[in-house]
């Protein structure tokens, strides 16, 4: 009987690392040097934000995703906090709002303009007033509107309700009270209906994220939990931390039994955190420690032996901190999974790296990229708070279906989300929305030629150059830049707006020759059943 070696199939076997140029990373930030374990950095697909080291309270830059390279040292600056910011996070359905937490014992929530921060921002949109001590963590409901947690060191995880007129708010909807010591983090699962935290007293608890009840509560001695990950809908949570001999390790756990882990695994003997990071459309997990250069990755399964080692990301940059970009956000023609921001503390540098798997074609890859979740909330503040619970409303990352999407942010920068139709639409029929655009767009071209039969062609030019280069803005009213501060937000209009165009015209083009190769399969099929 010959022995033959068991290799296990997976399509990211060969997912590689690949760290941005030098051009395309963001360059002399001065990033905090707070010792909190936090990510101290928060993307989304149009901003990049990042807590800075600043004297007389705390602050945060907020700056263009595309723009890269030398960041001014004079760039204007979020700050209102009369403490040291410790975490920051984007509101997952509006990347046009951010909260922010402080030693100042307080929470703020900031509106930020949709063109960028061009002067310094000191009011917030809500403040949120109940911690009594310094405020170290906070997260979005993944699927309900305006619902935000955060904990301080009371060791209470306090609910806020934003949906209210009140800009301070003194009372939270519940406060959770069974922790003994600091919250080090928290973790929901896909529809938000659980919270899973580890404490400084190093025990991993689960509990319902709307009443507060404790549902499990683990008390095994031999791992020293840190961070927790639910892991999706595996039913399962990961956690790392360290062993009894102070080596860092993961563990994985059934979510029904705290018990004992299913799984341990020691890394290394560093002493640096490991952040934790899980995408639950690959079932990729991504290990990264506080003060390495390496990620570690893995895949999950539901089927012992759980965690099988793909490979690694090495650098030799350490990392202070790690912000991710959610999947709304990725480049699917590159074929990228994943997107880390790395704060390089020595070097005052915001390194973007894209792990990514090697394919051939340059096709959309369907099996990359299921159904996942977008920026359009499930439930609002009040239907959760009365006892609903819903999963995440899904999206389509294929380019034909984020045209609508895209164009419509466009002409609807800055309106609620609950006005886009185009949107709405994407979600529960992506494959139908190509069709609709396009007709959208031919009857709005019929239109226009109708039009100029009766009106001067020259004034419809007018208006389209109004509409696309000044950014909406009327041209009569627009004065030409009097100072270099004017000149320079003109610029980052201007690119701004080219950016988007480009990007349409992209989508556009992908789109063309998915239906051209459409057309020739169905001409293939048709001279082959006629023989």
């Amino acid at each position: 009987m010959t022995w033959r070696p068991q290799y296990r199939s997976s399509k990211f076997r060969h997912v590689f690392g690949k760290a941005a140029t030098k051009e395309n990373c963001y360059d002399g930030v001065p990033i905090t040097r707070s010792v909190q374990d936090n990510s101290f950095c928060a993307i989304n697909p149009r901003f990049l934000a990042v807590i800075t080291e600043c004297a007389g309270g705390g602050a945060f830059l907020v700056l263009s995703v595309h723009h890269t390279g030398k960041v001014d040292p004079q760039q204007p600056r979020v700050s209102g906090h009369k403490g040291n910011v410790l975490d920051i996070k984007w509101n997952p359905f509006n990347d046009c709002c951010i909260a922010s937490c402080s030693e100042d014992a307080t929470v703020k929530v900031w509106e930020i303009p949709p063109h960028g921060v061009y002067k310094n921002i000191t009011i917030p949109w809500k403040e949120l007033q109940g911690h009594s001590r310094r405020v170290g963590l906070i997260e979005w409901h993944p699927t309900a509107n305006n619902i935000l947690f955060s904990t301080a060191y009371d060791y209470q995880i306090m609910i806020w309700n934003l949906d209210c007129p009140e800009p301070v708010i003194k009372n939270p909807v519940r406060t959770i009270s069974h922790h003994p010591d600091v919250v080090l983090s928290l973790s929901f699962n896909t529809d938000g209906s659980l919270l899973a935290t580890t404490c400084k007293d190093r025990k991993v608890r689960l509990m319902e994220s709307r009443s507060g009840t404790l549902l499990r509560e683990s008390n095994f001695k031999t791992h020293r939990a840190s961070k927790v990950l639910i892991l999706g809908n595996t039913k399962m949570l990961l956690t790392s931390g360290t062993s009894r001999y102070n080596d860092r390790q993961i563990a994985l756990w059934d979510q029904d039994d705290l018990s004992a882990p299913l799984l341990e695994d020691n890394l290394d003997g560093s002493s640096g955190v490991i952040f934790p990071f899980y995408d639950p459309d690959t079932h990729m997990l991504y290990l990264a420690g506080k003060g390495d250069g390496n990620i570690r990755y893995y895949e999950i399964s539901t089927e012992k032996p759980y965690i099988h080692f793909l490979t690694e990301y090495r650098s030799q940059l350490p990392q202070k901190g790690l912000g991710v970009m959610p999947k709304r956000g990725l480049d699917v023609s590159s074929c990228e999974v994943f997107r880390f921001y790395k704060l390089v503390t020595i070097k005052s540098l915001i390194e973007p790296l894209s792990m990514i798997v090697p394919r051939r074609s340059e096709s959309y890859q369907e099996d990359l990229y299921p159904m996942t979740a977008g920026n359009k909330p499930a439930l609002t503040a009040e239907e959760w708070l009365s006892g609903m619970d819903k999963g995440p409303v899904l999206m389509s990352l294929k380019p034909g279906s984020q045209i609508a999407e895209s164009f419509s942010d466009m002409k609807a920068v800055g309106n609620s989300l609950e006005n886009s139709l185009d949107t709405r639409r994407s979600q529960g029929r992506p494959g139908m929305l190509q069709l609709a655009y396009i007709q959208d767009q031919l009857e709005a071209k019929e239109s226009k030629e109708d039009s100029s039969c009766k009106e001067d062609s020259s004034h419809t030019v007018d208006d389209r150059i109004q509409t696309h280069v000044t950014n909406g803005e009327d041209l009569t009213l627009c004065s030409p830049p009097r100072t270099e501060n004017e000149l320079r937000l003109k610029f980052h209009k201007q690119q701004e707006e080219i950016r988007r165009l480009r990007e349409l015209l992209n989508h556009r083009d992908v789109r063309i020759k998915q239906l051209e190769l459409e057309i020739k399969n169905i001409k293939n099929s048709q001279s082959q059943s006629s023989l």
